[in-house]
């Protein structure tokens, strides 16, 4: 994939992310600026979403460590082995958040 493709998929993937919390009923804030978006909690705690544009990968950083995303062009999503992008983030805003997220 060249540059060109993988910026329009990343700023595609981050703004369906943005879609995705702001249809959620969980009480989070959160700020897309350039290439970081930036999760917060009701605890404090962070996940941080950017682009990797030398590796042509989204990394992620939870409490639980920090995560590295190639785009499957078969499956057309972003993943982490078997792990979808969207999944595992519910799975980690759930964890931090201490409530159920779901973000589609």
């Amino acid at each position: 994939m060249n540059e060109s493709e993988f910026n329009r998929k990343v700023d595609e993937t981050l703004l369906a992310i943005e879609q995705a919390l702001e249809n959620s009923e969980a009480d989070l804030d959160w700020d897309l600026g350039g290439d970081i978006l930036d999760i917060e909690f009701p605890n404090r705690s962070h996940i941080v979403i950017n682009r990797q544009t030398p590796s042509r990968q989204i990394w992620v950083a939870t409490k639980g460590g920090g995560f590295h995303f190639d785009y499957d062009d078969a499956t057309e999503s972003w993943r982490l082995g078997n792990q979808e992008l969207m999944q595992f983030l519910s799975a980690a805003c759930t964890q931090q958040a201490g409530v159920a997220v779901t973000l589609r």
